[in-house]
């Protein structure tokens, strides 16, 4: 769901750009050749991507194999996962989104190894909160909290309001504790003649906001509802009509532009670092290009206010494919990153580290970051992301928001669609 670009190249093929396009790259290619293939789509600079660079660098050096780091966006791996980790084209272990539209699926159709036994062996469930755990871990139908361990995830995420320190100064605003604060704040952007949140509605940034909009309205049961299938989801009911309602209000309003149809999350988060936007509703895998790129401004994050509930969970996680042709290499790996030094290494570079020691933290920043991550985990605030609950969700979701924007939809009619979108394939769940 967003562009990155390689953290390492170890030997990395060459022009290999698309998924499908990969040469020699894994699966039993590699069995003999004391090589991981490994696919991750972390910037260089974020607190994942300086993490796992020092990783493969400790595993090249303990165990003398040798890592081929492929170039990978998120968004290709998202788009064709199943046709390449269903042939021979299939990487030793990958970086891969958790959720049952995107690991259960895979881990349904049988393109991901059970990795139960291994998370045994090396004690790493010991490691994990039990909210943690929810997302890797998957049913036989590939729905989530239950079941096999099919996935590691060995960082934290959720989603806050960035916001430009200089420019609320300027305009004479405090951080908002309530919405109706929020919304004034916002109001006060947009009489200036600023178009006050940076969004995107050609990717995620959009899909995001209207599920925190919903969520503001909405408790656990429906969270469990809409994501774990536990009961119908009311589709023209308060929650989700709200936030349909207020997207089109923010964009009436001029506190979104109507031009985000065109614009990607990398425009968003670039609009932010340039100050062109004062907020930037998004994710805390943001925050380490934040501190790495902004130099023009003090920045600062909050909670969106007045809603015990906030989008985020345990971070996309490795995975072993069924085609993987050393798992064994891949546990190891999975095993040095799940360590002290390395999960101390991505919490101070801006990162949500689930097995660091604290004292190990010493990023003002970083712990910036990590007391707020602290705060929603307190409250069991955690409540996935929009586009979890299908496999085809996040691309209808993109679409009708982006209708909803240019007006050619009402609200009702863009829940409709997103309903029968939704029930088509939750239903069989319910059964």
């Amino acid at each position: 769901m967003r562009r990155r670009v390689p953290a390492i190249v170890a030997t990395a093929a060459a022009g290999a750009l698309l998924l499908g396009g990969c040469s020699g790259g894994g699966g039993g290619a590699q069995e003999s050749d004391n090589t991981l293939t490994l696919w991750h789509f972390e910037g260089a600079n974020s607190a994942m991507g300086v993490a796992w660079d020092e990783a493969i660098r400790v595993f090249e050096e303990e165990t003398g194999a040798t890592v081929e780091f492929e170039e990978r966006s998120f968004e290709q791996i998202r788009s064709t996962a199943s046709q390449v980790l269903n042939s021979d084209e299939a990487p030793d272990i990958l970086e891969y989104n958790k959720g049952n539209a995107t690991a259960g699926l895979l881990a349904s159709q049988g393109l991901l190894s059970p990795i139960t036994d291994a998370v045994e062996e090396y004690g790493w469930a010991d490691k994990l909160a039990p909210s943690l755990q929810t997302t890797a871990r998957y049913s036989e139908d590939g729905v989530m909290g239950s079941g096999d361990w099919y996935g590691v995830p060995n960082y934290g995420e959720y989603v806050m309001v960035y916001y430009n320190k200089d420019a609320f100064e300027e305009a004479g605003v405090e951080v908002p504790t309530t919405l109706d604060e929020f919304e004034a704040v916002l109001q006060t952007f947009a009489d200036e003649g600023t178009t006050p949140l940076a969004e995107a509605a050609l990717e995620y940034p959009l899909g995001q906001l209207w599920y925190q909009f919903a969520l503001s309205q909405a408790d656990r049961q429906f969270v469990n509802d809409y994501q774990l299938y536990e009961n119908e989801v009311d589709w023209q009911g308060e929650a989700l009509t709200y936030a349909t309602e207020k997207v089109q209000e923010y964009v009436d309003k001029g506190f979104i532009s109507e031009d985000i149809t065109g614009l990607k999350a990398e425009d968003a988060g670039v609009s932010f670092i340039n100050g062109d936007a004062p907020m930037f509703y998004s994710g805390s895998w943001w925050y380490g290009r934040f501190a790495d790129e902004i130099d023009g401004f003090e920045w600062g994050t909050f909670l969106f206010p007045e809603s015990d509930l906030t989008l985020g969970s345990a971070g996309n996680m490795w995975v072993v494919p069924a085609n993987s042709g050393d798992p064994e290499l891949a546990y190891e790996f999975i095993d040095i990153t799940m360590r002290p030094e390395i999960q101390a290494l991505l919490g101070n570079n801006g990162g949500l580290p689930v097995a660091a020691e604290v004292a190990d933290i010493t990023d003002e920043k970083s712990q910036e970051l990590i007391e707020g991550f602290n705060t929603v985990n307190e409250r069991d605030g955690l409540a996935f992301y929009p586009d979890w609950p299908t496999p085809t969700f996040y691309d209808a979701l993109v679409a009708e928001l982006q209708e909803l924007v240019n007006g050619t939809k009402s609200s009702d009619e863009v829940l409709t669609s997103l309903g029968e979108e939704y029930d088509d394939y939750a239903a069989d769940f319910r059964e």
